[in-house]
């Protein structure tokens, strides 16, 4: 069968087989071999500099804030600096996202249980998220890019009432952006990317296995804790209680981690991609990370060094419901809309100043299309993998370079922005081969490979 009247063809790697990247493109094995090479060592700078933006972001608004309660500058400093504050912390934790995207392909770091606690520990439980539950809706994502019934993110947009009927013109993408201001719309698009984001995309996922679902009770169970911990223990820290939140946090984290542990195996969800930590265990650090986190909070507030939970609240949690899913909208829209299945045509590469590639284009997504064809190429080595594929014809011929992202104009080059990449011009006017890429998956543990294999036929057949 064919895909939208175009010959279907699985790219890149067959599931019983190696990668074969050079097969089809002029790039020699040693190339290759070199570009998907990790470390240990290099997304340790790249972590460092996402804290010290956050802390320099908490420090500042906090200095402002506490100089106007002492009536040494006026309080409508707080504002702007405040707001500041929050689109900073906000592009950070987009950051986060980054980092947790190259855990999720194991590239952020060589060793994989580093590349997995590291992910997690620094990345994922900051905004309440998971490296493996993550990696079940991204996966999909990129093997199935632009399968509407099959890529998570296109269900998530709609889900979220967040997809646009592309092509559309700029007008209209100003104008969707500007619905954004209106605050339940970033709430919801949160709340359901978190759904994805903690169960993979749930029973359509196509790494789900129908026969094995699990419950929600270790789900719940984490909500008990992230959730109602913080009901608890504020107060109490608020009014001075010391010694019941040194009791009552402790104990709660213990009857939680304590349901995670006995809850029997048929409780967690097994998927067609094995986790490297067992999901048992992934639920005990989350909690335990929440419980340090919720702890360090509280010890601030009762030692009388600052109002810790009031600044968690203003500027890492209202920016994580505001600024971060603005952000994350800003490059989802952008990365794959208006675009086909094409291997070539499914997105494109941006090339965008560093404010902008900091806040909507980290960890190398401004070179999406290179790491769309070859996923396990760090994120620090996409530009030279970009210029590598440039010797292709037909990634030249077919690859957008889009550069900066407000207006619709073409620059000298012919290069659209962000936005003008979305109009009728440049929608897809010819049938693509469909592009499934299941190379992005050569360095999951696959758990069941015939049920992803009827998986990729499906998706091949003509929807």
């Amino acid at each position: 069968m064919t895909a939208h009247g175009a010959t279907a063809s699985v790219s890149a790697r067959r599931l019983d087989g190696e990668p074969d990247y050079a097969r089809s493109s002029r790039q020699s094995s040693e190339e290759i071999k070199a570009l998907k090479a990790r470390d240990n060592v290099t997304n340790w700078w790249h972590l460092a500099r996402i804290y010290l933006v956050i802390a320099a972001s908490v420090a500042g608004a906090v200095w402002v804030i506490e100089s106007a309660r002492a009536g040494d500058i006026s309080w409508w400093w707080t504002v702007p600096s405040t707001i500041a504050a929050i689109f900073a912390i906000g592009a950070s934790q987009h950051q986060f996202g980054g980092a947790i995207h190259e855990g999720t392909h194991y590239v952020l770091f060589a060793n994989r249980k580093l590349n997995e606690l590291a992910s997690d520990w620094l990345g994922a439980f900051p905004i309440f998220t998971t490296t493996y539950h993550y990696r079940l809706h991204h996966l999909a994502h990129h093997q199935f890019v632009n399968d509407p019934l099959r890529d998570p993110d296109i269900s998530q947009l709609h889900d979220s009432d967040h997809w646009l009927d592309f092509p559309i013109t700029h007008v209209e993408m100003l104008w969707s952006l500007l619905k954004q201001l209106w605050l339940p719309n970033l709430f919801r698009y949160t709340i359901v990317r978190a759904k994805y984001s903690s169960l993979g995309g749930g029973s359509s996922n196509p790494y789900a296995d129908p026969d094995r679902p699990g419950s929600v009770r270790p789900l719940r169970a984490g909500i008990l804790f992230a959730v109602g911990a913080p009901l608890v223990v504020v107060p109490l820290s608020v009014m001075g209680y010391s010694l019941a939140v040194a009791i009552i946090l402790p104990l709660m984290w213990a009857v939680v981690v304590g349901i995670l542990w006995m809850l029997p195996d048929d409780a967690y969800p097994r998927t067609r991609l094995a986790p490297v930590i067992p999901l048992r265990m992934i639920g005990i650090h989350r909690v335990t990370y929440l419980a340090l986190l919720y702890g360090a909070l509280s010890a601030v507030q009762l030692a009388g060094w600052g109002d810790a939970w009031m600044y968690f609240g203003l500027l890492w949690v209202l920016a994580l419901f505001t600024t971060f899913p603005l952000f994350m909208i800003l490059r989802q829209w952008v990365q794959h809309g208006n675009a086909d299945r094409g291997r070539y045509t499914n997105t494109r590469v941006f090339l965008v100043g560093p404010m902008m590639r900091y806040a909507v284009f980290p960890f190398g997504m401004d070179y999406h299309l290179p790491h769309h064809i070859m996923a396990s190429v760090p994120h620090y080595k996409l530009k030279r993998l970009h210029e590598l594929l440039l010797e292709e014809p037909e990634y030249r011929a077919k690859g957008v370079i889009v550069e900066g992202y407000f207006g619709d104009a073409e620059n000298a080059l012919g290069h659209p922005t962000a936005m003008g990449v979305l109009g009728e011009k440049y929608a897809p006017k010819t049938e693509e081969a469909v592009y499934v890429d299941n190379a992005a998956i050569e360095y999951a543990d696959i758990a069941d490979a015939a049920g992803i294999a009827r998986e990729v036929e499906a998706s091949l057949r003509k929807n």
